[in-house]
């Protein structure tokens, strides 16, 4: 009977160890090495952060946000969109004003040009584009046709996030959820259409709101399949499907550093929290997707999620999370 009641007992411990691997939710109790540095980007007078729903970091340590204008869109707004900070958090540049509908996505290439994708449009030909920007704000190349949303090449309907590979070629993560497209698109460096692949669905190599994209040392593709919940895919560069991993969350954001750590900003449905669930910044291998570290999102209230659909880290180690809900940037710095 002693025998029979310990195996149970052990039986029992296996199974609560593997219900967050069987439903796509590693274990939070991760160290947190990090604090957190609220109010280090200065604005200029006058001016509130809107919803920042994507980050960058440069060569030179600056920090790059695609801000939604002092709100939730930039349809009427006169504010500059793009801002570019010092590690100090002063402001350096802003530009973009008057060009954006909803501003979404931000990559750098090695150049340090930008590139931002405005996932929505009106009626008055702006959004469904993904632009290109030199460093010091000349735009330089406009992938889709303003204000036409589409699933053609030369077409997006609501881009989430674009990635620029060393080679210069630019995948594009294109839908934003509802009846928006699901599929990454590829590009050449200037800007000619290579291939696409996906499609709405769950299946290996389909999509459910193709929120982020990031590309890893070895060229790997991985995409946040935020629709399908806890779900990030892993791709080579023509698309073939490599894997998934179900283990760092609903991912948001996604950036890959230098050193092939990946950092995941987790967000929760439709913004409301889960018992038993925090939202925030995953710290994994993109080698083999080793959890390093969770940085938990204090939250707006205790059901209101503010986790960061956008994330990013420089040189040192310090990781930036864009604040949709909060109109926030943070910056966690280690401890």
């Amino acid at each position: 009977m002693m025998l029979h009641t310990r195996l149970f007992k052990l039986a029992r411990a296996a199974v609560i160890a593997l219900l967050p691997l069987l439903f796509g939710i590693e274990t939070q109790a991760q160290p947190n090495p990090y604090r957190v540095v609220d109010g280090w980007a200065k604005l200029p007078e006058g001016r509130t952060w809107g919803g920042t729903g994507a980050v960058d970091v440069d060569r030179n340590g600056h920090v790059w946000v695609f801000e939604r204008c002092g709100g939730t869109r930039c349809d009427d707004s006169k504010l500059d969109p793009i801002l570019e900070f010092d590690q100090s958090g002063k402001l350096i540049k802003s530009f973009g004003a008057g060009m954006f509908v909803f501003p979404h996505g931000i990559g750098l290439d090695k150049d340090g040009n930008v590139y931002v994708t405005d996932a929505d449009g009106n009626k008055e030909g702006k959004g469904h584009t993904v632009v290109k920007f030199s460093p010091e704000g000349k735009m330089l190349m406009t992938l889709g046709k303003p204000g036409v949303a589409g699933t053609g090449p030369d077409t997006f309907n609501r881009p989430s996030d674009v990635a620029v590979a060393p080679n210069g070629d630019i995948y594009v993560a294109d839908g934003h959820g509802g009846d928006s497209n699901a599929r990454i698109v590829k590009f050449s460096k200037d800007g000619k259409f290579i291939k696409t692949w996906g499609k709405k669905g769950t299946g290996p190599g389909e999509f459910d709101e193709p929120h982020a994209i990031a590309i890893d040392s070895q060229g790997r593709v991985f995409v946040a399949d935020r629709g399908n919940n806890v779900r990030i895919e892993i791709f080579d560069q023509d698309g073939k499907f490599i894997t998934e991993w179900k283990h760092l969350g609903r991912a948001s954001g996604l950036y890959i550093d230098a050193k092939d750590n990946l950092y995941v900003g987790d967000t929760l449905p439709n913004g409301k929290r889960v018992a038993g669930k925090k939202d925030g910044i995953w710290v994994a291998s993109a080698k083999d997707g080793k959890v390093i570290a969770f940085i938990p999102e204090p939250g707006l209230t205790k059901d209101l999620s503010d986790s960061p659909e956008g994330v990013a880290a420089d040189a040192m180690g310090n990781v930036y999370g864009a604040q949709t809900n909060s109109k926030n940037l943070r910056k966690y710095v280690k401890q």
